[in-house]
């Protein structure tokens, strides 16, 4: 008999294939292999039609975006096929010269339940988002769907305290996390000094708990549920000037106390995870957090630096 109490979960934590073709035909078996396993929700990566294309600034990148109402018409149709809820991430062409990171979520019937624009854009060597993205501006909205109200943020927006705090403050009952992360790896043909800093094994386990623990304390501070899907495998700049990215996986899922319910290796990996709707009820109970905000006192988190 199936527990109501439960939502079925599955994070789809795959490689780029090689083509959009081949990648897309990728997706939908993992997604079909989730829902024939009992998923009602499963989650993919951020921008996981492509290759991570932002590792430089090149004009061409911008075509992807071209094909975003068929991309969106055809993961309803999955959606709907599978019935489950969908969370993809896509390239949107708003206008000519303004396009977003957006994620789109798709109810169990194949309707567009809501959209996230990415709020947060990053640019640093390998993740050149700015060239590409504009930041979306719909603000932090929950999305309402048949299996619950959704925070679904993307990558960057994940590393600030304060829009996992907005989206709980406006009924989020999960928080989600679309993300494409992972360590720089150094040019083959030259020394690069950054790079080479950046990828000590100690700087890389740095920057992996880094990236757990930040998402660790949003589940925490907001009594809440953190799913997270990143990419896994070796990507190479397709300009040649850096070596590539090695995205490192490790997906996961944090419950409202932090404790973990589940996380990946750096391999492909569909993970499954079962969230209990009443968890976060009982821990607020115990861990009062959103009753002893001081709001009163908090003006200065509207500044961008609190001292001249």
């Amino acid at each position: 008999m199936r527990n109501e109490n439960l939502l079925k979960t599955a994070l789809i934590q795959q490689r780029y294939q090689g083509s959009k073709e081949a990648t897309v035909t990728h997706t939908t078996e993992k997604i079909a292999e989730a829902a024939e396993g009992g998923a009602d929700l499963v989650i993919l990566q951020e921008l996981h039609q492509s290759e991570y294309f932002c590792q430089c600034e090149e004009t061409r990148f911008f075509d992807y975006a071209a094909d975003f109402e068929k991309d969106v018409e055809f993961w309803g149709r999955v959606a709907a096929e599978h019935r489950v809820v969908l969370v993809t991430s896509l390239f949107e062409e708003r206008a000519p010269g303004l396009y977003h990171n957006t994620a789109v979520v798709f109810d169990s019937d194949g309707s567009v339940a809501g959209k996230y624009r990415k709020m947060h854009i990053p640019d640093d060597p390998g993740f050149y988002e700015k060239f590409y993205f504009t930041p979306g501006d719909p603000g932090f909205e929950p999305i309402d769907t048949s299996v619950g109200r959704l925070g679904v943020l993307v990558c960057w927006d994940q590393w600030y305290p304060e829009a996992a705090r907005i989206m709980t403050l406006k009924g989020a009952e999960v928080l989600i996390y679309p993300t494409a992360i992972g360590w720089l790896e150094c040019p083959t043909d030259r020394r690069d000094e950054l790079c080479e800093k950046e990828n000590t094994a100690e700087e890389r386990q740095k920057m992996l708990e880094a990236w757990i623990a930040v998402q660790r304390g949003h589940a925490v501070a907001n009594g809440v549920p953190v799913l997270t899907v990143n990419r896994v495998g070796l990507e190479r700049d397709p300009s040649g000037q850096l070596g590539g990215i090695r995205f490192w996986g490790r997906s996961f899922a944090f419950g409202p106390q932090g404790e973990t319910l589940a996380m990946a290796g750096e391999e492909e990996a569909i993970l499954r995870v079962d969230l209990d709707r009443k968890a976060t009820a009982e821990v607020r109970k115990i861990w009062p957090f959103l009753r002893d905000r001081r709001i009163d006192a908090y003006e200065e988190l509207l500044r961008r630096y609190c001292r001249s």
